[in-house]
C-alpha cells in the first residue's frame, strides 16, 4: 500500500486544529483542506444579534413565571439556515462514520444500519407515541414490543425477558436487582459478593457495586478463559451471583460454560452473563440451554439499532423461570380486551423488584430490531454470527503475519486480540500505531482492552463488512507494522498528521475537560503534544 500521503507534520495551529496542508509543505489560506473545510465552533461564528425566524411579540406577560424570567440574552447565536446545515455539515465531515468505512471497535459490534429499520422506526404510530397516551389507543406499539419479547425468549431459549432497559449497564443493573431480589424472597439475603472474570468489562464490577455487592476476580487461564479452579474455591454460601460474557472479551467462547453453570448453582448462586458479545452466538446458541439466569441484550450491537449519538441505545434482559417472577414492571400481558401493560408491582407482578425507567423503554429501537429480525428470519440471523465469526477470523490470520495474536490456539470468535509484543524494540507504541491509524482514513481498534492483554488491540469487523473493505484495513495495519519495524517511529509520534486535530494530551483532556465556550475563548481543546 503507497504510503506518501503521510508526510511530515506541520505546526497545528494554537487552538489545535491542523491547519496544515498536504505533505508537500503547502498550506492553505483558509485552513481548509480540499473539499474538508475548517469549521470553528457555532458559538465562534458570530451572529449575536441576528436570528433567522421572525416571532411575533407575545400575547401575554411572563407574570406567572415568577423568577423563572429570563433576564439576559439567551446566548445561542443566530445562523441562517444555510449557515447552519454548512456548519454540521462540515462538522460531520470530521468524523468517522460506520457509513464512511470499517469501523473496528472490538467488544462495541460496530456494524451497518439497515435503512429499512430506520423507515420502520418512523412510521406514524411509532414516531409519534406518547408514553402517557391511553392503552387503547397504543395496542400496535404493545403487539411490536410483544412479539419483540417473543422472538427474543426464542432466540435465548429464556422465558422472560425485561424490556425497559436503556443500554447494556442498565442491563446489568436489572439482572442483578433480580437477582438481589430473589435471593431476598428465599431468605438469602446475606449472599453478597458477586464473582466477576479478570477480563469482564469494567461495567460488571462496577454494576454490581452500585447494587451494593462485594466484587470478587475470578482468574484466567493462559489460554484466555475462565479458571475453573479458582471459579470452584471462591464460590460459597456467600456468593450471590457470578458475572460472565459469552463469547468473553479476549473474544474467545467459553468452552468450559456448561461446568460453570452447573457449579454456580451448585453453591446456591445465579449465572448472570453479560450478553454485549451475543452477536457472534445469535441464532446458533441459546443461552438457556447454558444454564444463563439473565443476560442483557444490547439491541444496538446484535440487531442493529445505532449505538451513542445516534441511539438512543436498548439492553432488555432474559430471565430464567426462576427469576422471572422478579422482573421490573410494566410487564405486557394479555386479556380480554387487548394487550395491556401491569404498571405496578401488586397482583401477578407481586415479587417484581420495582422499576427500571419511568414509561415503557426505547420505542424506536423495538423498532428497528424486530424489523432487523424480520428481515433476517431464523437462517439469516444465523448467517449473521457465522459471518461475524467468519470475518473476525480472516482479519486474524492475515494480521497474524506481522502481528501476535493475544491467544494464538485456534480461531476466534467475532474479535480478533492482538498484544503489543511485536513492536518490542520499535520504539512505537499501541497508542502511537492507533494515531497512524487515523491517517489511513480508519478508526481506531479497542486499545488497551482487556486489561489483562498487554498493549491490546481489539478488532470486531462484524458480518456487514465485505472482504474488500476487510483487505483495505488488513492492507493499511500490515504497512503500518513494516514502518513500525524498520525503526521509523518519528513518523507514529507525530501522528496523526492528516486528522483536522493533531494529538493531543489526552490526560489532560480527561482531567481538565473544557466543557463550556464562554466569550473570548479561542480554544476549544487541550494544547497538542509538541510534533518532533
Amino acid at each position: 500500500m503507497a504510503m506518501s500521503n503521510v508526510g511530515r507534520p506541520t505546526a497545528p495551529a494554537a487552538n489545535g486544529r491542523n491547519v496544515s496542508g498536504n505533505s508537500g509543505g503547502f498550506a492553505s489560506l483558509t485552513g481548509g483542506r480540499g473539499l474538508l473545510q475548517d469549521e470553528p465552533l457555532i458559538f465562534e461564528e458570530g451572529g449575536w444579534d441576528k436570528t433567522g425566524v421572525d416571532l411575533p411579540e407575545a400575547s401575554a406577560d411572563a407574570a406567572d413565571l415568577g423568577d423563572l424570567v429570563r433576564t439576559a440574552p439567551i446566548g445561542l447565536p443566530g445562523l441562517s439556515e444555510p449557515e447552519a446545515v454548512r456548519h454540521y455539515v462540515r462538522l460531520s465531515q470530521k468524523n468517522h462514520a460506520i457509513d464512511l468505512a470499517l469501523y473496528p471497535l472490538g467488544s462495541c459490534t460496530m456494524k451497518h444500519n439497515p435503512r429499512l429499520n430506520e423507515k420502520m422506526a418512523r412510521l406514524p404510530g411509532f414516531a409519534d407515541l406518547h408514553p402517557l397516551q391511553p392503552v387503547s389507543t397504543t395496542q400496535g406499539a404493545l403487539a411490536l414490543m410483544d412479539r419483540l419479547a417473543h422472538w427474543l425468549k426464542v432466540l435465548t431459549g429464556m422465558p422472560a425477558v425485561a424490556l425497559t432497559p436503556k443500554a447494556g449497564a442498565h442491563g446489568e443493573l436489572c439482572g442483578l436487582l433480580t437477582i438481589k431480589a430473589a435471593h431476598e424472597a428465599k431468605g438469602q439475603g446475606h449472599r453478597r459478593t458477586v464473582l466477576v472474570p479478570t477480563s469482564a468489562h469494567g461495567t460488571n464490577p462496577a454494576t454490581a457495586a452500585f447494587v451494593g455487592y462485594d466484587v470478587a476476580e475470578i482468574a484466567q487461564t493462559d489460554d484466555g478463559r475462565v479458571d475453573l479452579a479458582d471459579l470452584e474455591a471462591k464460590l460459597s454460601g456467600d456468593i450471590a451471583a457470578i458475572m460472565v460474557t459469552n463469547p468473553n472479551t479476549c473474544g474467545l467462547f467459553e468452552r468450559d460454560i456448561l461446568e460453570i453453570s452447573r457449579l454456580t448453582h451448585a453453591a446456591g448462586a445465579y449465572f448472570y452473563c453479560d450478553g454485549a458479545n451475543f452477536n457472534a452466538i445469535v441464532g446458533r446458541v441459546k443461552p438457556g440451554d447454558l444454564g444463563v439466569d439473565a443476560m442483557h441484550i444490547n439491541l444496538h450491537k446484535t440487531f442493529s439499532t445505532p449505538h451513542g449519538g445516534g441511539g438512543p441505545g436498548a439492553g432488555p434482559v432474559v430471565l430464567s423461570e426462576a427469576l422471572a417472577p422478579f422482573a421490573p414492571v410494566p410487564w405486557i400481558v394479555s386479556g380480554p380486551q387487548g394487550l395491556r401493560l401491569i404498571e405496578e408491582p401488586a397482583g401477578e407482578a407481586a415479587q417484581a423488584f420495582g422499576r427500571m425507567c419511568a414509561f415503557q423503554g426505547q420505542m424506536g429501537m423495538f423498532v428497528r430490531a424486530l424489523a432487523y429480525m424480520l428481515s433476517h428470519g431464523a437462517d439469516g440471523l444465523r448467517q449473521v454470527a457465522e459471518d461475524a465469526v467468519l470475518n473476525a477470523n480472516y482479519i486474524k490470520a492475515r494480521l497474524s503475519t506481522a502481528m501476535t495474536p493475544a491467544f494464538p490456539q485456534g480461531p476466534c470468535m467475532h474479535e480478533a486480540l492482538f498484544d503489543d509484543a511485536w513492536l518490542e524494540g520499535t520504539g512505537v507504541t499501541t497508542l502511537d500505531l492507533a494515531k497512524a491509524l487515523i491517517d489511513e482514513g480508519f478508526h481506531p481498534m479497542t486499545m488497551y482492552f482487556p486489561l489483562v492483554v498487554h498493549g491490546a488491540m481489539l478488532i470486531e469487523p462484524t458480518e456487514t463488512e465485505p472482504k474488500r473493505e476487510l483487505d483495505r484495513f488488513c492492507d493499511a495495519m500490515l504497512a503500518l507494522a513494516e514502518a513500525a519495524k524498520s525503526r521509523d517511529a518519528e513518523r507514529f509520534k507525530g501522528a496523526p498528521h492528516l486528522a483536522p486535530m493533531r494529538r493531543l494530551d489526552e490526560t489532560l483532556a480527561a482531567r481538565k475537560p473544557k466543557l463550556t465556550w464562554r466569550p473570548g475563548d479561542t480554544t476549544v481543546a487541550p494544547a497538542p503534544l509538541a510534533a518532533e
